[in-house]
């Protein structure tokens, strides 16, 4: 019977902390080409600008829903935010 892996897994925490910080960063880098502030993508996204802010430094993640809410903020394919993850 297969098992799930462990959310407790340091390799396993290490990577998904490499897609956070990949994410936001993108969300970054395309939001200031766009010459967007926080507040602006906050709004035009729905996602609270507070939690934009953890975003953007990987600090957290987003469920793909908001993803996509972005990804249509910045007038862009949801795929576009996973370049560089």
């Amino acid at each position: 019977m297969p098992t799930q892996p462990s959310r407790h897994d340091p390799r396993r925490i290490e990577q998904w902390a490499h897609h956070r910080q990949a994410v936001g960063g993108a969300i970054r880098r395309l939001r200031k080409e766009r010459g967007l502030t926080q507040e602006q993508l906050a709004d035009r996204s729905g996602v609270d600008r507070t939690v934009l802010i953890d975003v953007e430094l990987g600090r957290q993640g987003l469920l793909y829903e908001r993803l996509f809410d972005i990804a249509e903020a910045l007038d862009l394919p949801v795929v576009d935010l996973f370049a560089d993850a």
